[in-house]
């Protein structure tokens, strides 16, 4: 194919614990193509590349037609997870050797009597922490000079015992980074073999303690990331004949990065395929007409779940993966071990349990008849009727006699029947996402009943009505192709850079030309990013941030801190944004109270290169009727579900949802199948077709 006739196609491709996910759009004609492969867990990479040649095979077109891929990756988040965290080394200032040994006191919620619960291992051993003199004050400016004979001796202490990864973090660096800049120079010079992270370049804000602990889990998934994102560039270079293509990643902000730049920036992608599902839902979701949005993206192994308010998914500074605490800017998702692989067990009590433990893609569920020896959540779904006998629209048949087998075995030693051991392993599974759901939303001060649901994912919607049934959620969407919308969202993501600046200061007593120059330099090394992304100066775009408490509180609120002038009336409309922010949090603010103080703490600029995003296409109308269980195209079926164990099984209608028209309505029982994913409909809920094709589920009694 000439350069003439060379189409136009952007991918994005979604790696997760048991499929890869890809999308494809078209950028001359706006088609989007979708499908799914199986991952690759020995090397991600193969599954990445498998699923690019399946996309482009389905539409016809070669690697040469490819304009940018979009990836969001696990890597990261799966090393930090399973705990696999290489020997680190740790220099810090003098005198702070046991920082990471102090760290906070607080309590994680669920261990009841704190006299019980242990402070997890340090991700740094005390005898691989060294220390070096010299100190900065708050301000930045030099108490005691940096010791370059510490720093030697630093370096080569990590150079003997071969300790190549490190992570260096200064008292007050945020301030001042001279002297990290420094300790960088000493260790590349008299350690050239290290992987090194500074805490002035990973997190340049206060709080010794996360941003030490979050420039080391940078510097400990740095070589992961490092190798992985090489290895696919190298591979995508080969699969187009050697013509570069631009390559993203995922960033946990909501933003994409070009794969060159993840690179030195590895711990951006600790959250990277959560975070772009939480996207494309709230992009369904706004089109939808809905405002208020919890998410559910379940998958094989794990459910991850945020909240969308006004179209954006919420950010959280203070998240953490797996022990490790990490303040980069994150979309604000729990994740819970309730995914389709999810195995079932009895616990030593002889009570019945659900993951999180996982079958995982290798062997997988007793159904994939891979070697797998425990029933999982998917066995059940399948024993009850509730999913077809096969996956992928045929491409893998299931075993359905295998899962079977392995939940007569689990019932029987739980002394019950199949149907109803069965029920109970997605009952669990339900009250487990459940749980999920409320920690975004009824422990941030939501009321959940004027939330609607939006489930995606491969497993996601398969408990869709139980969880509205549960929350008393107002109704549930599932849009088209949810087995794909991480990927999907993938293509709808910008580039952005965050960028902060810890500037403690009182409100009353403000030196308006500090904090513009502040924000003029965090600004210019934002538009710096952008350039270099490829963004002309007249797309860039930046959104401004401030994190603002009363004097004396230990944690801030974030507000909008809008473009303009930084005079006297833009920082007084922060300070109210912030009054208003802290009474909708917390049920009270001191806007009227003379003596209560505010505070600024931090200031943030997010640099944001704009791409063009896939047009969303309204669904046909149908011509005529609209009740689609009335004998229509969509209705391909009928099978035996078992939604209750005491109905037992019954007759249920099962709809082929590409059939499905904008307008259609139908109540349950029926059982919605299409390519990547399976919605059962409970008896006692209605779904209607919406404009763009999602199916909006309401409860019939209530609604």
């Amino acid at each position: 194919m000439t350069d003439g006739h060379r189409r136009r196609i952007r991918v994005g491709i979604d790696t997760g614990g048991t499929f890869t996910d890809v999308v494809a759009v078209d950028e001359d004609s706006g088609e989007v193509v979708t499908t799914k492969t199986p991952s690759t867990p020995s090397n991600p990479a193969d599954g990445f590349i498998a699923g690019i040649e399946k996309i482009l095979g389905v539409m016809g077109a070669s690697g040469h037609d490819l304009t940018a891929v979009s990836h969001g990756t696990t890597v990261a988040t799966n090393k930090l997870l399973e705990g696999k965290v290489e020997r680190l080394g740790f220099i810090t200032t003098e005198g702070y050797e046991f920082m990471l040994e102090i760290a906070r006191q607080a309590v994680p919620d669920g261990y009841g009597n704190s006299y019980f619960w242990v402070k997890p291992p340090r991700i740094v051993p005390a005898d691989a922490v060294r220390t070096v003199g010299g100190r900065l004050d708050v301000t930045g400016a030099e108490v005691r000079p940096f010791s370059e004979d510490d720093a030697v001796a630093a370096a080569r202490f990590f150079r003997d015992r071969g300790i190549t990864t490190i992570g260096v973090c200064f008292l007050h660096a945020y301030a001042n980074d001279e002297h990290e800049l420094a300790m960088r120079e000493v260790l590349r010079r008299e350690h050239p073999e290290a992987v090194v992270s500074i805490s002035s370049e990973v997190l340049r804000e206060y709080r010794e303690y996360e941003r030490a602990m979050t420039t080391l889990v940078d510097a400990a998934v740095k070589p992961n990331v490092s190798r992985y994102v090489t290895n696919i560039h190298e591979r995508l270079d080969g699969f187009t004949g050697g013509r570069p293509v631009p390559f993203y990643v995922m960033k946990s902000n909501g933003g994409v990065l070009s794969a060159d730049e993840v690179v030195h920036q590895p711990i951006t992608t600790v959250l990277s395929g959560p975070a772009a599902g939480a996207l494309g839902a709230a992009l369904i979701a706004e089109k939808a007409g809905f405002h208020k949005v919890l998410t559910c993206d379940g998958g094989g192994t794990s459910t991850d779940v945020s909240v969308v308010l006004d179209g954006e998914p919420t950010l959280t500074t203070e998240g953490s993966v797996g022990a490790y605490p990490s303040k980069i800017p994150m979309i604000d998702v729990v994740t819970v071990g309730a995914g389709g692989g999810s195995v079932a067990w009895v616990s030593p009590e002889g009570t019945l349990k659900v993951g999180p433990h996982s079958a995982g893609a290798d062997p997988g569920p007793l159904c994939y008849g891979r070697g797998g020896t425990e029933p999982t959540i998917t066995d059940a779904h399948v024993v009850l009727g509730r999913i077809p006998p096969h996956l992928l629209g045929g491409e893998i048949p299931l075993d359905v006699d295998a899962a079977r087998a392995g939940l007569v075995d689990l019932a029987g030693k739980l002394g019950l029947d199949l149907e109803t051991c069965a029920t109970g392993i997605l009952e669990i599974s339900a009250w487990n996402q459940a749980n999920a759901l409320r920690q975004v939303s009824v422990k941030r001060g939501l009321d959940v009943r004027d939330f609607m649901l939006t489930t995606f994912g491969g497993s996601g919607s398969l408990l869709a009505c139980r969880l509205v049934d549960v929350l008393d959620l107002a109704g549930a969407v599932v849009p088209q192709n949810p087995g794909n919308l991480s990927a999907f969202g993938l293509l709808t993501v910008d580039v952005r850079n965050d960028y902060v600046q810890t500037h403690v200061t009182r409100h009353e007593g403000i030196d308006l030309s500090s904090v513009a120059a502040v924000l003029d330099s965090l600004t210019a090394k934002g538009a710096a990013a952008l350039t270099a992304e490829g963004f002309t100066p007249e797309q860039h775009e930046f959104v401004r941030t401030a994190d603002l408490r009363y004097f004396g509180q230990a944690y801030e609120v974030r507000v909008p801190a809008g473009p303009g002038s930084v005079d006297e009336a833009w920082t007084d409309e922060v300070a109210t944004r912030f009054h208003d922010e802290h009474r909708q949090l917390y049920g009270y603010d001191f806007r009227d109270d003379p003596t209560q103080h505010v505070e600024w703490v931090n200031l943030r600029v997010t640099g944001v290169g704009p791409i063009t995003r896939p047009e969303l296409r309204p669904l046909p109308d149908r011509e005529g009727s609209s009740d689609v269980t009335d004998g229509l195209p969509a209705q391909r079926s009928v099978r035996p579900v078992c939604f209750d164990p005491a109905a037992g099984y019954v007759d249920t209608p099962v709809l082929w949802r590409p059939d499905l028209r904008a307008g259609d309505s139908f109540s349950g029982p029926a059982i919605v199948e299409e390519f990547g994913s399976t919605v059962p409909v409970h008896p006692g809920f209605a779904v209607r077709v919406d404009t763009w094709g999602n199916l909006v589920i309401t409860q019939e009694a209530t609604r």
